[in-house]
């Protein structure tokens, strides 16, 4: 059995490992994991709830000797489940919390087993430190180059060309699983902020530092998801491309991107009365009018209009002024692939 020292996030692109196993129980590995790793927990949550009481109103000792046998019977489970399979030239990376009583004692069955097993130094805390590194205390190397722009300027339907022609690109609302509005859920739920995080910081240890990459411009707050300090100020720094298009153009763009919102009238009429602390009340009700008509183009383009073009200007006042400005007439997938091939030249 080896130790495996974690000493930054890039360690993980050069394990050699075939698979890496959190034995934490289910809901700690729901709430964030290594990217990749498979859950094995020895402990259930229920399991491991009532160790824990053992431990602190019965006896460490009495919960050690039960929480050993629970440690045993899950192990033997995974044994003769989703292990049974493999070979002998398996290697696998354990972790659990802290790399301590959990993963030392599911590492050490397999190592008898014969599986050459590594055990991660530090456990799951070893590896946050990394991300909490990354993302609250240490400037990111990072170019950025910001796509900005009103809502329905096609704004992540660019960035996404841009990545097929090769671009590098950082797509915040992928990771966070929202489309940054109030309209913006997805039909996934969202990560958890640290599994957000994890997934940031997978993606920005794979890029390229010295190469630019494309993100969209955001609020600071995707959806319930913060961005993290240390991309946030690359973020405010960061030079801004701002597309601007007829509101035509753009009410008929958001009508294709958010078609799913139009499947469900009750759910979007929900929506709309959350914006009643900010408009007339009978704006609001024009506006689920055309809910109920589904006069989908109309609806768009009066939130548009009188909801969030207002809100961006005010936020536009408060940001760096554009480097480069795109004025299109339709967002198109010609259109689009044109604009992209367009800014990799540019910013190359």
């Amino acid at each position: 059995m080896t130790p495996f020292v974690l000493t930054s996030l890039a360690d993980l692109q050069d394990l050699t490992v075939d698979t890496i196993i959190d034995v934490r129980a289910p809901a700690e590995y729901a709430e964030d994991h290594l990217p990749g790793a498979l859950n094995m927990p020895v402990l259930s949550d229920a399991q491991r709830a009532e160790v824990g009481t053992i431990y602190s109103q019965v006896s460490p000792f009495d919960a050690r000797k039960i929480g050993g046998a629970l440690v045993a019977q899950n192990t033997a489970t995974h044994l003769q489940g989703p292990l049974a399979e493999k070979s002998g030239a398996w290697q696998p990376l354990v972790y659990c919390w802290r790399g301590g009583q959990r993963s030392g004692a599911f590492a050490t069955i397999l190592d008898q087993v014969g599986w050459r097993v590594q055990l991660l130094k530090g456990g799951y805390q070893s590896y946050r430190r990394e991300v909490v590194k990354m993302l609250y205390k240490t400037p990111l190397p990072h170019r950025l180059v910001l796509i900005d722009g009103g809502t329905g300027t096609a704004k992540t339907a660019l960035l996404h060309q841009l990545a097929a022609q090769g671009a590098q690109i950082l797509d915040l609302e992928g990771l966070s699983a929202h489309r940054g509005s109030l309209f913006g859920t997805t039909g996934t739920a969202q990560p958890s902020q640290k599994m957000f995080e994890t997934r940031l910081a997978a993606q920005l240890t794979a890029l390229d530092p010295a190469k630019v990459t494309f993100v969209e411009a955001e609020s600071s707050k995707i959806g319930e998801r913060l961005i993290p300090p240390s991309l946030w100020a690359l973020m405010m720094n960061a030079p801004r491309i701002h597309i601007t298009a007829p509101l035509s153009a753009r009410s008929r763009f958001l009508c294709r991107a958010y078609a799913d919102l139009t499947e469900d009238k009750a759910a979007l009429s929900d929506l709309l009365d959350k914006l009643r602390p900010y408009h007339p009340r009978d704006r609001i009700a024009g506006w689920q009018a055309q809910v109920q008509t589904g006069d989908w183009q109309a609806l768009a383009a009066g939130l548009i209009a009188d909801h969030y073009d207002p809100r961006y200007a005010k936020s536009a006042a408060l940001t760096r002024d554009a480097v480069h400005r795109i004025e299109l007439s339709d967002f198109d997938d010609s259109t689009l692939a044109r604009t992209a091939e367009s800014l990799r030249a540019r910013f190359s």
